[in-house]
């Protein structure tokens, strides 16, 4: 296949959902580790294609919904100091921590930037030489070696103006956090295939043969998630459990080595909070000693990272997979796009998102439009 249209076919969707209704024989639980490939599912009611009895999780597979309250008001902190320029993707502006957000920071009067990738910000650090520009390094494993590659830049530039606050966070770690809790029923895994476009999948091997779940590494197309789920479902019903790749055409076992090369190379594994799902071992990234001075928090004493509180808020249980959207009482109430109480309701990628754009009454007419 080698266009979009081609993986949006709906007599080939079709098929492979009539292929997965007959090998099903008990009911399955299967999680989706990334929030595009949820989008994908809710948006094309890959869910309702399902049999009963087959359902999908969604994990917390959206970068800026995993980053943690106390992260974003240490980034607002930084923001509020004269001579900072704080720079930030875009949706990570409205993303509430508990004392607000980058949005409300700006308009307090605060040098808050949106930008579309961390060199954007080494521009800013280039133009603006009396400055101190902080540059919001948030992501999975998709993002992290654009932001090494950064900071390498800056070294061989001397840009000394330049600087990082860090919350990059690692996937395998999450999914064993996950199959840990005794509150989650996840059976088996749909890995995100852009995360094992830089890492590979090696990695995932363990954590398959540890918990006895297959692992499929999955694209993003209708028709790529499908024939995960179909993967998935065959290697349960057989009792296997392995790690197979769906997303051949892009993904391969060992990823990119110049990627992660520059990765460890720059950073170092550390412990890391999530939203919602709290401290979880050797799921995060911190800069490694050679690159120490590029860390934010070094940059500007006093600005801490406060430990999350407890909310209203029920983003947390849905990043878990204990919920979904739906179940919270302030869904498409209290909780809108406009007036989010919580980040997965914020960003594009977030699962309350798309449940509100294709799931609410009326919400396929407002997508339209």
């Amino acid at each position: 296949m080698k266009f979009v249209d081609e993986f949006r076919d709906p007599a080939a969707a079709r098929a492979i959902a009539d292929a997965i209704t007959r090998i099903v024989t008990r009911p399955w639980t299967i999680m989706e580790i990334c929030g595009g490939q949820t989008h994908a599912i809710v948006r094309h009611g890959i869910d309702r294609m399902l049999p009963d009895g087959v359902t999908l999780l969604h994990g917390p597979g959206c970068p800026v919904c995993v980053t943690p309250p106390g992260m974003i008001d240490a980034a607002a902190a930084i923001s509020s100091r004269s001579n900072a320029i704080f720079c930030s993707f875009g949706d990570m502006l409205r993303v509430p921590g508990e004392h607000g957000s980058l949005l409300a920071a700006r308009g307090r009067g605060a040098d808050v930037r949106m930008v579309y990738s961390p060199l954007d910000a080494l521009a800013i650090a280039r133009d603006n030489p009396d400055r101190e520009v902080v540059f919001f390094a948030i992501g999975f494993e998709t993002t992290a070696p654009a932001t090494a590659m950064a900071v390498l830049q800056a070294e061989r530039e001397g840009l000394a103006n330049f600087s990082l606050l860090v919350s990059h966070v690692l996937v395998p770690p999450a999914m064993e956090a996950l199959l840990g809790d005794p509150a989650n029923g996840v059976q088996g895994f749909l890995a995100a295939g852009h995360v094992c476009t830089v890492t590979g999948y090696r990695d995932y091997a363990p954590i398959a043969r540890r918990f006895g779940i297959p692992i499929v590494v999955t694209g993003f197309e209708p028709l790529d998630l499908l024939q995960g789920i179909h993967m998935c479902l065959c290697q349960l019903e057989e009792g296997r459990a392995e790690v197979e790749n769906q997303y051949s055409r892009t993904v391969r076992p060992e990823g990119n080595a110049a990627a992660r090369a520059a990765v460890e190379r720059v950073f170092r594994v550390q412990a890391q909070q999530w939203r919602g799902m709290g401290e979880i071992a050797d799921s995060g990234l911190g800069l490694a000693p050679d690159y120490a001075r590029f860390d934010a928090l070094r940059r500007f004493p006093g600005v801490v990272v406060q430990p999350e509180r407890q909310s209203e808020c029920i983003s947390g249980e849905v990043l878990r997979g204990v919920r979904k959207p739906c179940d919270c009482p302030a869904f498409g109430k209290a909780c809108t796009p406009e007036h989010p109480l919580g980040a997965t309701m914020v960003s594009s990628e977030g699962a309350c998102a798309a449940y509100y754009r294709y799931r609410r009454p009326h919400a396929a007419q407002d997508a339209a439009a």
